[in-house]
């Protein structure tokens, strides 16, 4: 099963020759056919410059696109996401604040138990956060308790990017909706919605060295909340015309 990583980078030619590093020889040396996508979300510093580097001299499993607009956090992922070639596809962050060998064991669990999708969870036992901002942390926790209410789910860390899903269970979520943040919310919720099977991996995450968080939490608030209410209506207004189409047998015509 061909592994792709899908990594939004707007600005993170610090970030990137760590990320990109660290991941590649993760997956080669567990052996997991790959490729890692990068979509530079029209940078403005030397991100390309890097890229184009790390490709030609280090990295042969490395692809990359410029997405010229729009922009923002969401739409770079979906323009990767438009273009993997991978039968499943994960979205990494280019800070390395995603652990490669986290990635790792989500591909062996979807191996493993041939699920739709591998969630990862940092609030279960096994999960860790290193130097995560407190403010940051208390709103996370609000917000993930809020959605696990409101959809009645048992999953804990749905604001969690850092998923791998199936080829097929993503053509299944579109068309995609969210242009920022709050794609990380779209694409479990509906997922689950739409009756794909998942399994929960607790992962790890770390503060970013290099350059600063492109999440702005005020300006969040809504679009969340707006994901959170199509999801909920499509769960109980929608008549199952989403759901995951079951896989059945056609009947075959025997000639007499």
């Amino acid at each position: 099963m061909k592994l792709s990583v899908v990594i939004p980078a707007y600005n993170e030619e610090e970030s990137l020759p760590p990320t990109l590093r660290a991941l590649y020889q993760t997956l080669a040396k567990h052996g997991i056919p790959h490729e890692i996508c990068v979509t530079n979300d029209n940078s403005k510093d030397g991100t390309l410059q890097v890229l184009q580097q790390l490709a030609a001299t280090e990295i042969p499993t490395l692809v990359y696109y410029t997405n010229h607009g729009p922009n923002g956090f969401g739409y770079a992922v979906r323009y990767g996401l438009e273009r993997f070639s991978g039968d499943c596809v994960a979205v990494f962050m280019a800070d390395l604040s995603d652990d490669p060998e986290d990635l790792v064991k989500y591909y062996y669990k979807m191996l493993e138990t041939n699920v739709d999708a591998v969630f990862g969870s940092r609030w279960v036992k096994g999960g860790k956060v290193i130097d995560y901002p407190p403010l940051k942390k208390f709103i996370n926790r609000i917000a993930n308790f809020i959605v696990k209410m409101v959809m009645g789910i048992n999953y804990n860390d749905t604001t969690n990017a850092f998923k791998l899903y199936k080829r097929e269970t993503i053509e299944g979520v579109k068309p995609f909706l969210a242009p920022h943040f709050n794609l990380t919310v779209e694409l479990p919720l509906k997922a689950i919605v739409r009756g794909y099977s998942y399994a929960v991996v607790p992962n790890s995450w770390t503060n970013r060295k290099y350059g600063e968080s492109k999440l702005k939490i005020k300006e969040m608030g809504s679009r969340y909340f707006f994901i959170l209410m199509y999801c909920l209506i499509e769960k109980y207004f929608s008549r199952g015309d989403f759901r995951k189409k079951s896989a059945t047998v056609t009947p075959q015509t025997v000639s007499r």
